[in-house]
């Protein structure tokens, strides 16, 4: 006899509306806080910053920073703590757990909401074995340590890189690495449903380009055919629902399909070196655009239909110190005095990004009919302070940018000098030598617009 014949219709009824709880919850919109770089502001300006400027409700940091804690105090954002990989071996321990959290979470808890504490990230990926074999005792470790101080509100997981699958590329086929499926995810994702904390990923199209042909429309949401896989029926119309569409079919092998999924990182760059071809504006204008208007539909994925994610976008700002190649630098959304790198859709009161990012290109895009004069990446306070200043001599409308003016906040040299530069250019007819400003400035097709300020 099967377990359905001996259930009652009131139990049954129990699973489903539990197992439906589970994923209706809203669609939660978070960033990654980075802050490998030496031109931030300081956490208290961030914080005020998220809390009033965007629509973000949770951020997600890469330590346990009490700057940040302190800062994010009463501002009911949510917060992702992380320890870092090297500390893994030692919280395996139960009393190393119990200080860590005496340490890094109660003196700011429940002021500040911490969410979850991330052990680890990507420990796989970087492949050290004494991470990788302690990882689920630390979690454990600080699990307990938790419930020991009488924390029930803060849940524990790691966040992974998406090497964990077998070399298959359709997702209804996905499966856990098979050095690794029985003796690390499934007592993980065991540990997942005992706590009913999440499992984390880091699902990043832009790093899949080898393994999805470089099909580029398709990892930036735009029109494509598709990608048919014949053994689910289902189409896929982007890269990034079919990562997600993977992690559940491998977790899904194993018994565990119940686990909540939450994306611990995804974004694109918007610069890189000279010999990458797609860390552009464009593309990261397209990603992320696209991105947010996905995660807050609720629409899912093909095979989990109308289930809401909680996301993190990497990341808040562009970090001018991270090491490796240019594109490194250049995942923020905003720079460091505020300004939007490009418009996402996630300022309030800012364009919704329906209204400027691209859902569909040819194969050779041809430029925008709108062309708009702004600084160069990396250009000094003082250069932009000239430029503005050259600018509103001519006779350029600067009124805007003026105190009360629609463009005047954020007050900073780039956000007034971008518009006074445009403004210029504008009123000498577009003609490329209008936007030079002594080879500081470049003509791009991507909006600067934001809120009410709104560039002609």
């Amino acid at each position: 006899m099967t377990m359905f014949t001996t259930l009652s219709f009131r139990h049954l009824f129990l699973l489903l509306t539990t197992f439906l709880h589970l994923f209706s919850s809203a669609a939660a919109l978070g960033v990654n806080y980075g802050m490998i770089a030496d031109n931030l502001p300081s956490p208290p300006e961030v914080a005020n910053f998220i809390k009033t400027k965007t629509i973000f409700d949770s951020i997600k940091i890469f330590d346990a920073n009490p700057d940040v804690l302190r800062a994010f105090a009463n501002t009911n954002i949510s917060v992702t703590v992380t320890v870092a990989n090297g500390e893994i071996p030692s919280l395996a321990n139960g009393r190393a757990a119990r200080t860590w959290v005496n340490n890094n979470i109660r003196p700011f808890h429940p002021q500040t909401k911490i969410k979850y504490i991330s052990v680890g990230n990507e420990v796989l990926l970087l492949n050290n074995q004494a991470e990788i074999n302690n990882l689920l005792p630390a979690m454990r470790s600080l699990n307990s340590a938790l419930s020991k101080a009488g924390i029930q509100d803060i849940k524990v997981t790691t966040a992974h890189a998406l090497n964990i699958f077998n070399g298959v590329t359709l997702p209804s086929l996905a499966r856990f690495r098979v050095d690794y499926a029985k003796s690390f995810f499934a007592p993980l994702l065991l540990f997942h449903r005992n706590t009913k904390s999440p499992f984390m990923i880091n699902p990043y199209p832009y790093f899949e380009l080898n393994a999805i042909g470089n099909n580029l429309d398709y990892a930036l949401f735009k029109q494509t055919p598709g990608v048919f896989d014949k053994h689910s029926g289902k189409t896929y119309t982007n890269a990034f629902d079919a990562l997600l569409d993977k992690t559940f079919s491998a977790m899904s092998a194993i018994g565990c399909e119940d686990v909540e999924i939450v994306i611990g990182e995804t974004g694109w760059p918007s610069h890189g070196d000279g010999g990458n071809l797609v860390a552009t504006l464009d593309n990261a204008l397209s990603y992320n655009g696209n991105l947010v208007k996905e995660i807050l539909s609720g629409n899912g994925t093909p095979l989990m239909p109308n289930r809401r994610f909680e996301a993190y976008i990497f990341g808040l700002f562009n970090e001018n110190k991270k090491p490796g190649p240019l594109a490194e630098k250049n995942w923020g959304l905003f720079r460091p005095d505020f300004t939007p790198v490009y418009n996402a859709g996630v300022l309030r009161n800012g364009l919704p990004p329906t209204q400027q990012v691209p859902t569909a290109s040819p194969a050779n895009p041809a430029p925008s009919s709108k062309k708009y004069c702004v600084p160069k990446p990396g250009v000094t306070d003082a250069q932009l302070q000239s430029n503005l200043d050259y600018a509103c001599s001519q006779g350029t409308d600067c009124s805007p940018i003026q105190p009360g003016g629609p463009c005047a906040e954020p007050a900073t040299a780039r956000s007034r000098a971008t518009f006074a530069m445009n403004s210029f250019y504008r009123s000498k007819g577009q003609v490329d030598s209008a936007c030079d400003f002594s080879g500081t400035a470049q003509i791009s097709t991507v909006d600067p617009s934001y809120g009410n300020c709104h560039y002609l």
